[in-house]
Parts: C-alpha cells; structure tokens; sequence
C-alpha cells in the first residue's frame, strides 16, 4: 500500500464473497471476456492480453481508493464468477462526476439473484463504510437485464438523464445509454 492509499475493503453478502483480485481470477475471468453473450453490451470482445490488463487496472484502482469493482466468489464453491463494485468512471460523461456501480457476472451465475446480491452489498459500502451522497448506474438502451437489477436495488431511471456513450463509435447500437441514480436518503 502506498503512502496516501486507502484501506482495502472486502465484505460479504450471504452467497458472496466481494475480495481483492487473485492471479487465479485470470482465467476465469478471460473466459467469461470472451462470452458473446456477456459481453453483448459491451465492446469490445476482449483478448486475453486485454482482460489480464483490465484486472491489472482494476487491481491498482483498488489499491489506491480501497474500493472499486471486486473479484465475486461464490462462497459455497470458491468459484470466481465475476466483478461487482463502485468505480469513478474515467469518460467524462454528462453527470460527472460521480461514482457508479456495475457488475458482470457468468453466464452460469446468472438468474439467481447473484447480481442483485452483490450490487446491494457494494451500494451499502458506497453509503454507509464511504458515505456517498449518490450512486449512479448505466447501460446501453436495450440491455434490459442490467436495468432490471438497477431497479431491483432501488435505483430510479433519470429519463432526462438518457445519453450517449463518449467511448462508444457514433453510429453504433450500443451507444445510446439509460442513466439510474439513487441517494443515500433513497437507500
């Protein structure tokens, strides 16, 4: 840890361990990168060389914050299956600044109430461990399932709120964006 880091946070929920990364994560993860289905909302499909990199980003803005988007582990199994947490986004967007929260969970971990589970645990970090006055949360239009779990944790869609994606090519389907927020006061 450096000198001006912050503690490192984990926490559980009741299925879930949210943890600090692990090389053992990689390949997992990589694999779970490569699923078109995961990633049908997201561009692009990542090489391994790409994923290894992000969990490399993801690693050092943990270390510096003591918080970001977290390695999930399945406690009954140990299994690595996904990432969820709060993370300062690097884009500018039109509500910046601001923190979100996100997930991407596998394939075989979805439909089960994982997402929810762990987004709820890391909204109340956000609140009460960080003392955040709001979360926010995004998706691209038609990605129907992340916005069922923003509004499953509370969260409101700011229909005024709607944008396009900086990072993503104009022209494309996936640029256009949903915007959800929720306050502490909400929580």
């Amino acid at each position: 840890m450096t000198d001006n880091a912050q503690p490192l946070i984990e926490f559980e929920t009741p299925r879930l361990r949210l943890r600090q990364w692990r090389e053992s994560d990689r390949a997992p993860f990589a694999a779970m990168a490569a699923d078109p289905q995961v990633m049908e909302f997201l561009l692009p499909l990542p090489t391994r060389a790409d994923s290894d990199a992000l969990i490399e980003r993801l690693e050092a803005r943990i270390a510096e914050k003591g918080w970001g988007f977290w390695a999930v582990e399945h406690k009954a199994t140990g299994e690595f299956i996904g990432f969820t947490g709060l993370n300062v986004p690097l884009a500018t967007l039109p509500f910046s600044p601001c923190v979100e929260i996100g997930w991407r969970l596998a394939r075989h971990a979805w439909g089960q109430g994982l997402a929810t589970e762990a987004a709820r645990g890391a909204m109340r970090v956000g609140f009460e461990r960080l003392a955040l006055e709001e979360i926010v949360a995004f998706t691209a239009v038609g990605n129907l399932r992340s916005a069922a779990v923003m509004e499953r944790i509370g969260m409101r869609e700011d229909v005024a709120g709607a944008f396009d994606h900086p990072l993503v090519p104009e022209g494309h389907a996936l640029r256009a964006h949903r915007l959800f927020r929720i306050g502490r006061a909400q929580h």
